[in-house]
């Protein structure tokens, strides 16, 4: 009794320090965003003596040590207008420390943060041109070291260019022409909640309820707001098909704040409340462009369930300065994956016909992955901050963040399993609404272990589990898990025809790439850049690896069209080809390859000895089940 009434005692102390502490007031000026600078000014309540600052270095989401410090400059403290001398930790390169002066109750803090260019990583990446820009907390301020991240309160306030509109998930308390003034928050939630503005603006109300959810779309340009009503209606149906897949939201509201441009980083980004998807600047307006990248919003949106609410005990650490663990992310990212993918299809952002063909070829990339033969999936889980780091080139042989695809491929199985041995009376769908229902209310995390997975599963549907995700997350060997596939009713087929997704990526992609992964071995950057050999294939015999450039195919010049074309006349007659490469060192070399099996495209084919069980798979959920979904 004692000891529960000390415990009690101490949680209410703590509670009580948490209210008494004053905030810390955070004024970001981005109106010189157009220079790629922003700048902030701090004022942080202290007590006299040593303080140590620290500025976030681990981003949830991210899954690394991506806080972009190097990127933070002009750097000044004072304490009651005189100046502060600071100095930088010799061992942490993210804390820095100071001397509050006697008599001072506060340190006033000024940095200015460099926008990045490049548009290669998440949010340190370029995020801003002349016309948008979005704003990330975590990259404008300091805090101190000790107390956790929900203990530590934020004020925050934000100027802008003028005339322009912004989307958040903060709460606005006063807006004016030269300030806008947002309701206090803890630091977790700061950080957890980014600000998209910019001149070209526009919001899509997708839910109207009492936890309301929209889009708020920032371009470069007017035109390319121009979202279709057919867009419009996929996207409120993700909503729906969501309610009807968890049965709860755990958001108060939610903000889709989508960047539309051609010169910022393109990826998804999670919030509770939000998320930071970015496209390429006509994603709305042409198809193409749309099909390869509408998808992320629907992915992001599942992670307000699965990431955010529901979290790897691994990844949810105290502060932004503790390291992670990601060693459950083919849980986070892979169900994820699965799941957004999911509701692209049964809401209708994708076709029945595109989900088949972006299993197929993920399947088939995984397929041929020799990396996999020494580097079982769960490593790549737990080296995660290492490998979104790694280069393109040789990534059949390394692996990279294959948690995301292959967690498609493995929880795809499961589903599978469920529906197959319960005989259409249970899904997946079952263990999501167990998991990550409940009732709805305010932004949460709720941890979890591999034994609560294995345990929901285990209520669902009887059966060993445990060993069932660790036969495929651990082991190594030369085939990717297709039992998903398989037991769908489908098998992964390949021929000349082309892959409508593989097709897009051609010519809608990023770098443009002309994938022959499944012929000869080559994935081949628009430029001619090669960007992986796979081992083992005919192409890494031959003696091309990556970073060496294509330059011609049978005496052509190289375009995608004619690598296809030349692979197309081998069909069943053997044939020489020549490649003309510039190797790394400048020279040139030809390179001959005996080939003949034709264009090898992977697709799905039906397997008509078993049910089709996919079809069941993609299919929407029924309205009857969203009716928890809106209120508390």
């Amino acid at each position: 009794m004692r000891r529960s009434l000390l415990l009690l005692l101490v949680s209410l102390w703590a509670a009580a320090a948490q209210a008494q502490r004053p905030a810390i007031e955070l004024n970001v000026d981005a109106r010189d965003v157009a220079r790629k600078l922003l700048h902030a000014q701090m004022r942080i309540p202290a007590a006299p003596g040593p303080l140590t600052l620290v500025y976030p270095k681990w981003l949830p989401g991210e899954h690394g040590p991506t806080g972009p410090v190097t990127d933070l400059v002009n750097l000044r403290v004072s304490a009651g207008g005189k100046p502060v001398a600071w100095h930088r930790d010799p061992v942490d390169m993210y804390a820095l420390h100071v001397d509050v002066p006697a008599g001072a109750d506060a340190v006033e803090v000024a940095l200015d943060f460099l926008s990045p260019g490049s548009q290669s990583g998440f949010s340190s990446a370029a995020s801003a041109t002349p016309h948008l820009a979005l704003l990330t907390w975590n990259q404008l301020l300091l805090y101190p070291q000790g107390p956790k991240s929900d203990e530590v309160m934020f004020k925050p306030s934000l100027r802008l260019p003028a005339g322009w509109k912004y989307g958040t998930s903060l709460t606005t308390v006063r807006e004016t022409p030269d300030r806008i003034e947002l309701a206090p928050l803890s630091l977790t939630m700061l950080v957890d909640s980014p600000v998209l503005t910019g001149e070209y603006f526009r919001v899509v109300p997708l839910d109207t309820s009492d936890r309301d959810v929209a889009l708020d779309i920032a371009a470069d340009s007017q035109a390319a707001l121009a979202i279709t009503p057919e867009t419009t209606e996929a996207l409120r149906r993700v909503v729906a098909q969501a309610d009807a897949l968890f049965g709860a939201r755990h958001y108060d509201h939610y903000r889709f704040l989508l960047t539309l441009s051609d010169h910022v980083a393109h990826f998804g980004l999670e919030h509770h409340q939000s998320n930071d998807s970015r496209m390429a600047e006509r994603a709305l307006v042409d198809s193409t462009l749309g099909r390869l990248a509408l998808g992320v919003l629907s992915h992001e949106y599942v992670h307000s369930w699965n990431g955010k609410y529901r979290r790897p005990a691994g990844l949810a650490t105290p502060d932004f300065q503790e390291p992670m663990q990601g060693e459950l992310l083919w849980v986070y990212e892979g169900l994820t994956q699965y799941l957004g993918n999911l509701l692209a299809v049964r809401s209708g952002l994708w076709t029945p016909q595109r989900y088949r063909e972006r299993l197929a070829k993920v399947a088939s990339d995984l397929e041929h992955r020799p990396g996999r033969e020494w580097r079982p999936l769960t490593d790549t889980a737990v080296a995660a901050q290492l490998l979104y780091e790694a280069p393109r080139a040789w990534a059949s042989f390394r692996r990279g963040t294959d948690f995301y695809d292959e967690g498609w491929l493995i929880w795809l199985d499961a589903d599978m399993l469920i529906r197959e041995q319960t005989k259409g009376k249970r899904s997946l769908d079952d263990f999501c609404r167990r998991f990550h229902g409940g009732a709805s209310g305010s932004p949460t995390v709720k941890t979890y272990t591999l034994d609560d997975v294995v345990r929901t599963l285990n209520e669902v549907h009887p059966y060993d589990w445990r060993k069932f995700l660790m036969d495929r997350v651990t082991a190594t060997g030369a085939h990717a898990p297709l039992g998903g596939i398989e037991r769908s009713g489908y098998r992964l087929v390949y021929n000349d025809t082309r892959n409508e997704y593989l097709k897009d990526i051609e010519e809608g992609g990023d770098d443009g790439l002309a994938d022959a992964g499944a012929s000869i071995g080559l994935r081949v950057k628009e430029d001619g850049e090669i960007q992986d050999a796979i081992p083992g294939t005919p192409a890494y015999e031959a003696g091309i690896t990556p970073g060496m450039k294509l330059i011609a195919v049978n005496g052509r010049k190289f375009n995608s069209d004619v690598l296809r074309d030349t692979l197309l006349a081998t069909s069943g007659a053997p044939a020489t080809l020549t490649l003309l490469i510039e190797t790394n060192d400048d020279f040139f070399s030809q390179h001959t390859i005996q080939y003949g099996k034709g264009l090898q495209e992977p697709h799905l084919e039906r397997d008509g000895s078993k049910p089709d069980l996919l079809e069941r798979h993609m299919a929407p959920l029924s309205a009857g089940s969203e009716k928890t979904a809106g209120t508390p």
